[in-house]
């Protein structure tokens, strides 16, 4: 038996610790095991932990049924080839991973990368008209050479819309559900989950028996925002759920893109308000999401060069070479992921991005984002 996993699962079980305590937790005592073996004593070591608080812990700590219910979920996991991502292994989306909000564990099975070079989240209405489903189909139709990660949330409309194009366009595809791996909802999806399986994967931080309840679908939005790049929505109405998604994604910092439609049509009045906010750049094609992403091979190459071309009378010293090199990996990164792989404090990555500005290295994006010049 996995002992470390075990106790991961246990702790996701335990009443009022969400993903953002756990990862404390986790963090200030080394692992999940070592969580539920502290005293109350210990556990009152914790920043604002007070003993009424600490014992309350201890006492949810000490009932078995956690355990008891995560070893019943190691064996669904071993019997239907589930794999368990945590926060902290490399195939968990390093994306998702920045967002302080994220999923402390993942079930994921499929066989996409979900660290991609490029990640696309496709949403929108239930109930789209003709007009977005030939949105949705063209669009993913013309990013079939960019090798992009289509990234949805399975439900009807221009989520399955737009699984099925990529599906058909041979792009991995991953579908991040409300619910754990032993059902598919809705269940008319079964085959398209099926598919795939075997070309993109089914993604979900529910364990087996949980059901497709309503407060998990909030959570299912935020994993669909965080793990992009980019988040395209092609239609809906300005009271959507796919608004709520686009409105996390603006939150985490991604490049959030919109259809418009036409003045008055109730089925684009959200993307439209959304475009007319700011909040959401207007695109009419596959070419303008490329352009504003900087994916488009014109830009491609010229920027291969500019990488070539760091001034070579700036000697940079170990620490802005790792920022540098962090940059080279792909277009435009966040401060808190270069942060992260450098292992510099964020003040300090910071003074190093200053630095490099000021030598004319790299520019500053909106949204906390670098790229090199």
């Amino acid at each position: 038996m996995n002992n470390d996993l075990l106790y991961k699962i246990a702790l996701t079980l335990v009443p009022n610790i969400g993903d953002i305590y756990a990862k404390n937790l986790i963090s200030f005592f080394g692992s999940a095991e070592a969580v539920f073996n502290q005293s109350i004593k210990q556990l009152m070591q914790l920043p604002n932990m007070s003993e009424k608080s600490a014992t309350n812990l201890h006492q949810h700590l000490s009932q078995k049924e956690y355990l008891l219910r995560a070893q019943k979920e190691l064996k669904f996991i071993e019997d239907n080839q589930v794999k368990v991502l945590f926060l902290d292994d490399n195939e968990y989306p390093r994306r998702l991973k920045h967002c302080n909000d994220a999923p402390v564990l993942l079930y994921y099975k499929g066989n996409a990368d979900l660290n991609a070079t490029k990640i696309v989240s496709v949403v929108g209405t239930r109930t789209p008209t003709e007009y977005g489903i030939k949105l949705t189909e063209q669009l993913i139709e013309d990013l079939t050479a960019q090798d992009v990660l289509i990234v949805s949330g399975l439900a009807y409309g221009v989520d399955v819309c737009a699984h099925q194009s990529a599906l058909k366009n041979k792009l991995n595809t991953v579908g991040v559900v409300a619910h754990g791996h032993d059902r598919i909802y809705p269940s008319h999806h079964e085959n398209i989950a099926y598919q795939m399986h075997k070309q993109g994967g089914i993604l979900t931080e529910f364990m087996s028996e949980t059901n497709p309840d309503r407060e998990n679908f909030p959570k299912r939005n935020r994993i669909v925002a965080g793990m992009c790049d980019a988040l395209v929505v092609v239609e809906t109405r300005v009271k959507g759920g796919s608004l709520i998604t686009a409105e996390i994604a603006n939150s985490y910092s991604r490049d959030v893109f919109a259809f418009p439609g036409r003045s008055g049509d109730e089925m684009s009045s959200g993307c439209n308000a959304f475009i007319k906010r700011n909040k959401a750049m207007l695109i009419e094609h596959a070419g303008d999401l490329l352009y504003a992403m900087n994916w488009s091979d014109e830009h491609l190459k010229k920027t291969k060069n500019k990488k070539q071309q760091i001034p070579l009378a700036i000697l940079l010293n170990e620490k802005e070479q790792k920022i540098v090199e962090a940059l080279k990996v792909k277009e435009k990164v966040h401060v808190d992921e270069l942060s992260y792989h450098s292992g510099f404090t964020s003040s300090e990555t910071s003074g190093i991005l200053l630095q490099l500005e000021f030598n004319n290295i790299i520019k500053s994006l909106p949204g906390k984002l670098y790229s090199l010049i």
